[in-house]
């Protein structure tokens, strides 16, 4: 635990429901940074009850002496100022009781909220929102929130967090029938393969006491979902469709007193339960499982308090050049030749391409993740990468936290106790066991010049952590759920650096702090079709409000449609996802069951491809200075609106715009056959220049501009012209 700063005793009313109990507390507040303070509380009878944990998330544990701002501490109350003496921060209750932490922050209703990660509800502003905070594929959970009334907070919990939980819910009944089944191709744990899918009708009765705006949370019941439907009234309210969802969804919607009709369309095996409950001015953390209410105050622009929270949990590791290029991946390359004749390939097209990227099952014969190729098809994994280095490319490889235990190493990993009871997972939380996971991937995969590492799966997949217990039954897998994927690049990162080795990781999965390992995340195993294209972008601006800077997704899709080479409406999608990810930090294309080379999709999208990677590398030197201030000075290069924009309610407003680097505002194209796009303009002293037209706007406004299929809107912020490259 940090030095203590000051502490308070005090007398609070512990309430559930009505007044039971009063009892003793005590505050521990610790000034971190300047702009920074640790606020710490347990009831009296909680003192050293239960043992502390490892502190994962923080590196720096200085108290400041001469902080810039105060808290100060009256009753249940936390109240902290910035340096003018201005209240920038209320917490109006702190409750612990049988393990479970909750934290009450007042939220004026003209507050606007961001981060917490990657989710799929679609939300940018996640004021009032319910959220589940849990690690599964296409959502990262990271406890961390920015505010538009400038400050941040950083939760700091380990286990499951429930953002704004909802206090009443309502089970949902199936109804009877056969349900309509269909089979489909999915990614899993062992591999490709199909399932039978069948869809059932829910319904239930929703009585509402009180007309206003409603937080939902639809939990299907399962580990993961294949669906998320729900309609009130006939009106749908969410809807989701891919081969894996996260268990929940959430929305908010305006609702009228009195009775309504809940319908939902799931999957066969879902348990449909909806929480729901008002929207109320605050906002709540909750933890099940705590050793105390614990969190950590920003305050500042949004830059000042990303920076600073890079600063107490680990800045970022400057990022390769040769990473800040295109990505080039597909599920996938089937050997050592094909990789090579697609590299030949890129170069013959005179299309640019930094890296290549081999993924899963090259281990062939040899069982999952055996760390070591199938030389029937990498006859020599050597010579492969030393091929691709002499055409300046580079070359990732999958790697997973996963081993086969009938394989060579996982036999003596099970020997040894090193999974995760009744899972194929690595015990990371065991410091013998994730000593021992190094000491293979050093001897088996650095001497073949592999440059970056793909560490997939990393939440682990299907929450397996869940009803376990871990580090020789030390700790429940409860306790520690979310923060796996930290410790996993954690082994990598510092492996590799003692090894000598220039550290580029990317996973699936992350947690405050994972940033300082050399990582960038993606997006998860998403399906290609507008709305979750949309989806996408906002829970990338999500991971930017948490402090999570390099990330992407893939572009045009994990899951792919069969006749995608030829399918006009796909090709379009595909465009679009591909034009926005010359914006975003990193630029990749995946897909599975996919050839995703440019030249597949005709020679109209070829064109337009090519277009968009010269554009990339065009844009590199530029995109090179922002990668250095990242490491630097704690910058963000895909910016939410609010960090420039903080005092511009209409900018606050925009879920898909932002901000590429200080220059260059970004409003990507999300519906199908438009030939015009309507951008705000954020209000900005000397306006901004269309990037293809050069034609000044004022800000403060909406414009409407011409886009083809070839481009997305793009407007250059005037007074940083000359931060771009000269076109």
């Amino acid at each position: 635990m940090m030095k203590i700063g000051r502490i308070f005793l005090l007398t609070i009313l512990l309430l559930a429901g009505v007044l039971t109990a009063v009892a003793r507390g005590t505050f521990h507040v610790s000034y971190v940074a300047y702009n920074a303070v640790r606020i710490q509380y347990q009831p009296d009878e909680r003192q050293g009850a239960m043992p502390q944990l490892p502190d994962w998330i923080y590196v720096q544990h200085d108290e400041v002496a001469h902080p810039a701002i105060s808290a100060t501490v009256k009753g249940n109350t936390v109240v902290v100022r910035d340096a003018k003496g201005h209240v920038v921060f209320k917490a109006m209750r702190h409750e612990w009781a049988n393990g479970e932490a909750t934290l009450v922050i007042d939220s004026p209703k003209d507050e606007y909220l961001y981060g917490l990660g990657q989710f799929q509800d679609g939300f940018t502003n996640i004021r009032g929102l319910s959220r589940r905070l849990t690690q599964v594929n296409t959502q990262i959970s990271i406890p961390m929130l920015l505010s538009s009334k400038g400050y941040g907070v950083l939760w700091n919990n380990y286990g499951l967090t429930e953002y704004n939980p909802c206090g009443s819910q309502l089970k949902l009944e199936r109804q009877q029938g056969e349900g309509k089944a269909e089979v489909v191709n999915v990614t899993s744990t062992e591999g490709g393969k199909q399932e039978i899918r069948k869809r059932h009708r829910f319904v239930a009765t929703l009585d509402v006491k009180a007309e206003g705006d409603y937080a939902l949370l639809l939990d299907v019941g399962q580990k993961m979902a294949r669906r998320h439907h729900l309609a009130i009234d006939g009106q749908e309210v969410i809807y989701m469709q891919n081969l894996w969802l996260p268990p929940t969804a959430s929305t908010i919607v305006h609702l009228t007193k009195g009775q309504h009709t809940v319908t939902a369309n799931l999957s066969e095996g879902d348990s449909p339960v909806l929480y729901y409950q008002q929207v109320k001015d605050q906002t709540v953390l909750r933890s099940p499982l705590s050793e105390a209410v614990d969190y950590t105050v920003f305050v500042g622009s949004a830059d000042e308090v990303i920076a600073t929270y890079r600063h107490l949990t680990g800045n970022c590791p400057q990022m390769p050049s040769w990473a800040l290029g295109y990505i080039h991946c597909r599920e996938r390359f089937h050997s050592s030749q094909e990789i090579l004749e697609t590299a030949r390939r890129f170069q013959q097209e005179q299309l640019p391409v930094s890296m290549l990227v081999q993924d899963w099952q090259y281990w062939g014969k040899y069982g999952w993740n055996s760390m070591r190729f199938d030389e029937d098809f990498y006859p020599n994994p050597k010579a492969l990468t030393d091929s691709l280095h002499q055409m300046n490319m580079r070359l990732m490889l999958s790697v997973w936290s996963k081993i086969d235990k009938r394989s060579d190493i996982g036999q003596q990993m099970e020997r040894d106790g090193y999974y995760i009871p009744g899972t194929d997972w690595i015990d990371f939380f065991n410091p013998s066991a994730a000593a021992a996971y190094w000491h293979h991937f050093k001897e088996r995969l650095l001497p073949l010049g592999i440059d970056a590492w793909w560490q997939d799966a990393t939440e682990p997949e299907n929450d397996d952590l869940l009803g376990r217990r871990v580090n020789n039954g030390k700790w429940s897998g409860e306790q520690v759920r979310n923060v796996y994927p930290l410790l996993v690049c954690k082994t990598v990162y510092e492996g590799l650096v003692d090894a000598g080795k220039e550290p580029m990781i990317l996973t699936r999965s992350g947690f405050p702090g994972v940033q300082r390992y050399g990582v960038a995340l993606w997006s998860g195993d998403v399906g290609n079709d507008w709305e979750t294209l949309r989806r996408q972008i906002s829970g990338g601006l999500g991971m930017q409000a948490a402090g999570i800077p390099w990330w992407t997704y893939d572009a045009g899709g994990f899951f792919r449609p069969g006749n995608q080479y030829t399918d006009s409406a796909y090709i379009e999608r595909m465009l679009r996802w591909i034009e926005t990810s010359i914006y975003l930090p990193l630029m990749r294309v995946h897909g599975y069951m996919s050839n995703t080379e440019p030249w597949n999709y005709g020679p109209e999208a070829k064109a337009i491809i090519a277009d968009c990677l010269k554009e990339r590398y065009r844009l590199l030197p530029y995109i090179e200075q922002c990668a250095k201030a990242v490491s630097a000075k704690g910058y963000t290069l895909m910016r939410p609106l609010v960090f420039d924009f903080a005092d511009d309610q209409e900018a606050l407003r925009q879920r898909y715009s932002y901000m590429f680097g200080p220059a260059l505002l970004v409003n990507p194209v999300t519906e199908p056959g438009v030939t015009t796009w309507r951008t705000y303009l954020p209000k900005s002293k000397d306006g901004w220049t269309d990037y293809r037209t050069g034609r000044h706007y004022d800000g403060g406004q909406y414009v409407t501009t011409p886009v083809t299929k070839a481009y997305i809107p793009v407007f250059i912020r005037t007074g940083y012209d000359s931060e771009l490259p000269q076109r």
